[in-house]
């Protein structure tokens, strides 16, 4: 144990901290916090990853004519192909401009494929 003595504020002539060391730590205090790291990993990153992979490979997959649904639920097919920007058609002359990000490839497999 280790005593650091310092000065306080006027009203108090010192105040005492008291610090305790551990002694001989062994390689068993790190396997709780290297199990917490890696079940952060395996079951909230990595799955993360994969469906940002998944979702730029769809967006690239995307071409004229496929329907699709966005991510706020907007049923449409892909007209016209842009930089950043899908544009919808909805019904006959009836358009919306989307941004790329906004299709859903969870949604649009849920749509395109129902589960009875």
């Amino acid at each position: 144990m280790i005593i650091l003595s310092i000065f306080a504020p006027a009203n108090q002539k010192h105040m005492t901290i008291l610090f305790q060391l551990q002694s001989g730590g062994n390689g068993l205090s790190l396997i709780f916090p290297l199990l917490i790291l890696a079940f952060f990993y395996f079951f909230m990153i990595r799955p993360g990853i994969k469906k940002q992979k998944e979702q730029k490979s769809f967006e690239e997959q995307i071409k004229k004519g496929d329907e699709v649904v966005t991510a706020s639920g907007i049923i449409g097919t892909i007209n016209k192909i842009e930089d950043k920007t899908y544009t919808l058609e909805l019904d006959n002359k009836t358009y919306v401009r989307v941004v790329k990000s906004a299709v859903s490839k969870e949604m649009t497999d849920q749509y395109n494929n129902p589960k009875a």
